[in-house]
């Protein structure tokens, strides 16, 4: 499996010739999905959700398929027709070739007069999970690849760091992190590097990685 990173929460999952996109936002890059063969969208927030970039996908593929909740769903399914799917916490699926799982149910906590949004978390092949804008814990599942929201409004870092804690994943690779500026970076780096007790790092947009 390969993982491509792309700009902000957005990633590339690349396994026997087909493509998976997780959340290409508002700040991934205009054909972060052109070219995927499945798209999974875990809320309706615009930096996770933008309907042009998921619209270039599904029109230059005409077999490519997107999962995602029903708040996503009800925006953009009606322009193509069968090819989007309503998921939601516990169900599983297979796309572009990987098994998926669904975990979680709320956006975090943005502040209490904030309402929260539905959100989902998608774990692929019992080993990589994107969890979206929340700090969800597969319940019972063992994470290889962690895809950690190291920057958020609705977060802070000793959060981050008790977070890698309790999913205890063999490693952990930064999303959601264009808000961070880079001199910020190595401050962050080293608090999770030296407490979260796994192997973390983060990939410069564009870089990819084979997960074995």
């Amino acid at each position: 499996m390969e993982l491509t990173k792309k700009t902000h929460a957005c990633v590339r999952l690349r396994k026997d010739g087909q493509t998976l996109v997780i959340d290409p936002g508002l700040f991934s890059e205009e054909d972060a999905a052109v070219g995927a063969d499945a798209i999974l969208v875990t809320h309706e927030h615009m930096d996770h959700f933008n309907e042009e970039r998921l619209r270039a996908a599904m029109e230059a593929n005409p077999a490519a398929e997107i999962w995602t909740l029903a708040s996503v769903a009800d925006q953009i399914s009606a322009a193509f027709p069968g090819r989007v799917h309503t998921v939601g916490e516990g169900d599983t699926f297979t796309a572009a070739g990987f098994d998926v799982e669904v975990h979680g149910q709320l956006h975090a906590v943005i502040h209490p007069d904030i309402p929260r949004v539905t959100n989902v978390g998608f774990l692929l092949d019992g080993s990589v999970f994107h969890p979206g804008d929340a700090l969800t814990v597969p319940e019972g599942r063992s994470v290889d690849t962690l895809l950690l929201p190291v920057h958020a409004p609705w977060n802070k870092v000793a959060e981050i760091i008790d977070y890698v804690r309790e999913v205890a994943p063999r490693r952990a690779i930064d999303i959601h992190d264009s808000l961070l500026q880079d001199h910020a970076r190595p401050v962050y780096d080293s608090m999770i590097d030296k407490l979260g007790g796994t192997d973390h790092g983060r990939l410069t947009p564009g870089t990819a990685i084979e997960l074995g």
